[in-house]
């Protein structure tokens, strides 16, 4: 059975793992869906059966980058002619850019636990573990790149330090090899807001409410002044700030695609996620934002210092924040362009 699925989906039973190697990844340059069952071992939980569901467009000949994003990140990055719906990194997988598919071929997937049927811990190391395994079905040896931001940077360093072997090169944004304190606090909370909304049955209202906290931990203090710099009002008797129909709207976009155990498996498997530096053994570009309130420069730094001769860093200022990987796209392309090229590599 074929891990390629029609570009208009239709119900079928998913395809075991493994299948014959001249069906794993189709030929041409047309874009293309699948899907495999596997039996994974996560760290935590002991052994379960996983679908990975991932999508791949480019060149067929070309060199495979995977490209891996937040915790609400999917498998379509960017529009082609099977599949025309924006994507959630769009901008920068176009024509033009370092991740052009007239270049290179661009894979991407969704993350074990994504579709809300797993309910068990889910660490960075199952991810990459899974990750190895999708190759080995789609039957590419090695990846030229690993371009991960946020989420999936910490994906991005467990490859490389578990599966060294399958990448050539690690492109990490606003990502470190730990979460920090701060950072955990934030999620913790966020979590608690979900749980409150499960014991009053109103599971939708907690993972907004957690979603609007995530968007101030995303965002700098910058943007808001500048956006929502306005006098409150009084409504029905209440004051409400400027920034408010923002979060709300910010909240009812993310319940109407995310399911409540999947935002949650996946926010604690941020803080789950620990890495030694020193096991990373691939050259590696760590891109920090100042002002980042979830990745702080400091871990930054000191990723890259235990990285030693294999890593370098860059710094972006934005007033974005941790989304700035969302927002700056042509800074973030020309970063790319910089580490996938070898510019100034590390020796």
């Amino acid at each position: 059975m074929s891990l390629v699925e029609p570009a208009v989906a239709t119900p079928e039973p998913l395809p075991r793992f493994p299948v014959p190697a001249e069906r794993a990844v189709p030929a041409g340059d047309a874009a293309a869906r699948g899907s495999v069952e596997i039996d994974l071992a996560l760290r935590h939980a002991g052994v379960r059966r996983v679908r990975l569901a991932w999508e791949i467009q480019g060149q067929a000949d070309a060199p495979v980058v995977l490209v891996a994003g937040g915790i609400s990140a999917h498998r379509h990055v960017a529009s082609s002619s099977a599949f025309p719906e924006r994507g959630w990194v769009q901008d920068l997988v176009a024509a033009g850019r370092t991740l052009d598919p007239a270049h290179c071929r661009i894979l991407a997937f969704d993350y074990v636990g994504a579709d809300g049927r797993l309910d068990a811990p889910i660490d960075t190391a199952d991810q990459a573990d899974a990750v190895a395994i999708l190759l080995d079905a789609l039957r590419i040896p090695r990846l030229q790149a690993f371009v991960g931001y946020s989420y999936g940077a910490l994906v991005g360093l467990q490859l490389a330090a578990r599966h060294p072997a399958r990448l050539e090169r690690l492109v990490a944004v606003s990502g470190a090899h730990r979460a920090h304190p701060y950072a955990a606090a934030w999620r913790a909370l966020q979590r608690r807001a979900v749980a409150l909304g499960q014991l009053q049955c109103a599971d939708l209202q907690g993972l907004s409410l957690a979603r609007q906290f995530a968007m101030l931990s995303y965002r700098t203090e910058e943007e808001f002044g500048e956006r929502f710099d306005a006098p409150p009002e009084i409504v029905n008797g209440r004051v409400r700030v400027a920034a408010e129909d923002y979060l709300d709207a910010a909240g009812a976009q993310y319940v109407a695609r995310t399911p409540v155990t999947a935002w949650l498996r996946l926010s604690e498997s941020i803080d789950l996620h620990c890495v030694d530096p020193a096991a990373v053994h691939v050259p590696t570009t760590v891109v920090a934002v100042e002002g980042d309130r979830l990745v702080p420069l400091s871990d930054s730094v000191a990723l890259v210092e235990g990285l030693g001769r294999r890593g370098r860093l860059r710094v972006l200022r934005s007033p974005y924040g941790h989304d700035a990987f969302l927002k700056e796209t042509d800074r973030i392309d020309a970063l790319l362009r910089s580490a996938l090229h070898n510019e100034g590599d590390a020796a």
